[in-house]
């Protein structure tokens, strides 16, 4: 790898950006947060700008990454796929390769039920069931702000689970405002 022309402050920049990104990961409680379909990572190669890319997680859970082809995200850690790159570079393409992936952009969130503006929407970390319902534009009128229930995104029994309004939400979930009989 040629470093000659290079500036080496620019790698910095992104190391610096990357550790206050995971610094908010792991504040937020999302430091082992697992990819999933929707979300966009970035992928950073030191020194190889052709390696470095941002993508979106396909519905079956891949990205496509040069040199190595359609790569299984879903499930993994930022870690994890640091480390999958990094081992699919090494050798044939790089001696050495500093891969760092991180979140560009997690998947929505999902408010239905008796609020006024349902839909999909950006998670940000600390995203809590009463910031969503504000996101949603509040509580419709007949809502019934103790009947909240969400279907996790993670979750493969779809089964609806009790929540409170402090509660945190995480990417993907689906958040539900029952209704009120008065």
């Amino acid at each position: 790898m040629n470093t000659r022309g290079r500036r080496p402050w620019a790698w910095l920049v992104v190391l610096l950006f990357s550790l206050v990104g995971n610094a908010a990961l792991a504040a937020s409680g999302l430091d082992n947060y697992r990819l999933g379909a929707g979300d966009k990572i970035r992928i950073q190669v030191y020194g190889e700008e052709d390696l470095s890319i941002e993508t979106l997680v396909d519905d079956s859970g891949t990205i496509s990454y040069p040199f190595l082809g359609e790569i299984q995200v879903k499930g993994g850690t930022l870690r994890e796929v640091e480390q999958r790159i990094t081992e699919g570079l090494k050798g044939d393409y790089l001696v050495d390769p500093e891969v760092t992936v991180s979140i560009v952009e997690y998947r929505p969130f999902y408010v239905n039920g008796w609020v006024k503006k349902p839909g999909s929407f950006p998670f940000q970390p600390g995203m809590t069931v009463r910031k969503a319902i504000s996101l949603a534009g509040g509580f419709a009128e007949r809502a019934n702000k103790q009947a909240l229930t969400v279907v996790h995104g993670d979750d493969p029994s779809g089964k609806p689970q009790q929540i409170r309004l402090d509660d945190q939400l995480q990417p993907g979930d689906i958040l539900s405002v029952g209704r009120s009989f008065f």
